[in-house]
């Protein structure tokens, strides 16, 4: 046991020491700075935790950008307009699904030069359920409702947002997605599932439900969302009013709501509903108290979802403003996100996944390879900024390509489709023919931890006044080091996280002996 811990306090030093190397980086200059606006205590954590204040999960410079970077990036143009496909674009997007194109719709919109977009379409109109993908639309209904509740009253909204709590209760039954929980004085971050009495804000709870993807959060926002919609300016009500509502209205009535708050606010920002919604809550728990109906999407639907969000049209400026931040990636990322492409862009991203397997000879089914249906979507806005090419485009991915990984096979796209937007700016607008073999290894085999890339602390560059070819030299070389730091570190971190398996385990069993004495 002694052993343990001073081996384990070994690592920590060493871990120390690397961060403080790393930490010099002008990068930590842009902090995880929504808690104040917000109380998403999650944030003031994770900016805590690049620090090296407590510990926590490290996150590439894409992730640590201020709050008054993320923008609505058409606002300037509520007239634009999704143009044809262009050909060029689409068959070089084309041709990285290979024999599996069928199994794909991908709709990908270039706004680089808004002036002069360019949309590649494949398959555009193919149905699929959206899974996770379908919290979108969840949280367009919660800001269209506040909206209707207060219609000229921002102030009035955010203290809505900031001021109630809310307490989970049955309605997160059941769900194994973890959330980070942390308070003020915690010396690490905790992630685990959602537990019944557990609290925060109503901000708290649409960030676990969209950059968590817990399903918990999502069914218990759904159903503060029909609170909030019956009960009007007397909400929030008390837990007890709360139970007595959903035990005594007759279940019509219920699904009723669920319509008024989830699906009509798809048609009253301009969508097509039979292309793209949310037809029930997320737990069974919560389906079994108010019956829904199937859910649908489309590339299409959803790359006009994510382009009125960017010209400030769904419900209004402050709430697409609002659900950008929300879909703005500080936390871990994976699939579609975790490309290593994307490690200094901003991005904003919802996920969904939905797998089945059935019995089948000379196959093991395994996560997101299901062999019945194996449906991966990801809805992506990339933004990169000097030094960096300036690049600003809308990805949006669906797919059902069975007994392969998919979560592996959307993390090699995203490099792909890249590494073509990005080829295509600096040729000055020709798409080369290799454009879309120009990365190494596109279609990797499957890494054996699905959610994502490892946790990476990524050091930029300190600033150089040298000549550019000098500058452009010594600014690899501190890149090369601090990957290879970022690789040292990863290994530190799981070392230490075994280490504090081990020590629990532990720690239990002198518990239990203890108890049994």
């Amino acid at each position: 046991m002694i052993g343990l811990r001073r081996r384990q306090l070994t690592i920590a030093s060493c871990t120390a020491s690397m961060l403080a190397a790393l930490i010099t980086s002008p990068a930590l200059g842009y902090p995880l700075d929504g808690a104040d606006d917000t109380g998403i205590l999650r944030l003031e954590a994770y900016r805590l935790a690049q620090t090296g204040k407590i510990r926590g999960r490290l996150l590439p410079p894409g992730a640590r950008l201020p709050g008054d970077t993320i923008q609505l990036r058409l606002s300037e143009f509520p007239d634009f307009a999704i143009p044809a496909p262009d050909a060029a674009f689409g068959d070089a997007i084309r041709s990285l699904l290979q024999d599996d194109a069928a199994a794909y719709g991908v709709a990908v919109l270039d706004l680089t030069d808004p002036q002069h977009p360019r949309f590649a379409a494949h398959n555009t109109e193919m149905t699929q359920n959206p899974a996770s993908v379908g919290k979108l639309m969840v949280a367009l209904g919660w800001f269209q409702t506040l909206a209707d509740l207060y219609p000229d009253d921002i102030a009035a909204r955010d203290a809505l947002m900031y001021d109630t709590q809310h307490s989970a209760n049955a309605f997160i039954r059941s769900d194994s997605h973890d959330v980070p929980i942390w308070h003020p004085g915690d010396p690490r971050i905790d992630f685990r599932p959602l537990r019944e009495g557990d609290r925060g804000n109503l901000w708290s709870w649409l960030d676990w439900m969209l950059s968590s993807s817990s399903n918990a959060a999502a069914s218990s926002v759904m159903a503060e969302l029909i609170l909030l919609k019956h009960f009007g300016g007397a909400y929030p009500i008390s837990p007890e009013a709360a139970k007595a509502f959903f035990r005594d209205q007759p279940k019509p009535v219920l699904s009723g709501l669920l319509r008024e708050t989830v699906q009509k606010p798809v048609t009253r920002n301009g969508l097509d509903l039979q292309n793209l919604r949310q037809g029930s809550f997320f737990t069974r728990e919560g389906k079994s108290r108010v019956p829904g109906i199937t859910s649908m999407s489309t590339p299409m639907e959803l790359l006009r979802f994510m382009v009125r969000m960017e010209q400030g049209r769904l419900v209004d400026g402050y709430s697409s403003l609002a659900l950008k931040r929300l879909l703005y990636l500080s936390e871990r990322r994976i699939r579609y996100a975790s490309s290593q492409s994307l490690r200094r862009a901003a991005v904003y991203f919802k996920s969904g996944s939905w797998y089945t397997c059935k019995a089948e000879s000379g196959f093991q089914c395994g996560k997101y390879e299901g062999n019945v249906r194996n449906f991966l979507n990801s809805v992506v806005v990339v933004e990169t900024q000097p030094p960096a090419r300036k690049l600003h485009y809308i990805a949006i991915v669906l797919s059902n390509v069975l007994r392969k990984n998919s979560a592996t096979i959307h993390r090699n796209l995203a490099t792909e489709i890249h590494s073509i937007i990005e080829a295509f700016h600096a040729s000055g607008g020709t798409i080369s023919e290799t454009a879309a073999s120009t990365t190494a290894t596109p279609w990797a085999d499957p890494i054996e931890e699905m959610d994502g890339e490892p946790d990476e602390f990524d050091g930029e560059p300190d600033e150089f006044d040298g000549e550019p070819d000098e500058m452009d030299g010594e600014a690899d070389e501190m890149d090369s080091e601090a990957d290879e730091l970022d690789g040292q570190l990863d290994e530190l971190e799981d070392e230490l996280d075994e280490l504090e398996d081990e020590l629990d385990e532990l720690d239990s069993e002198g518990n239990e002996s203890d108890s049994g004495a």
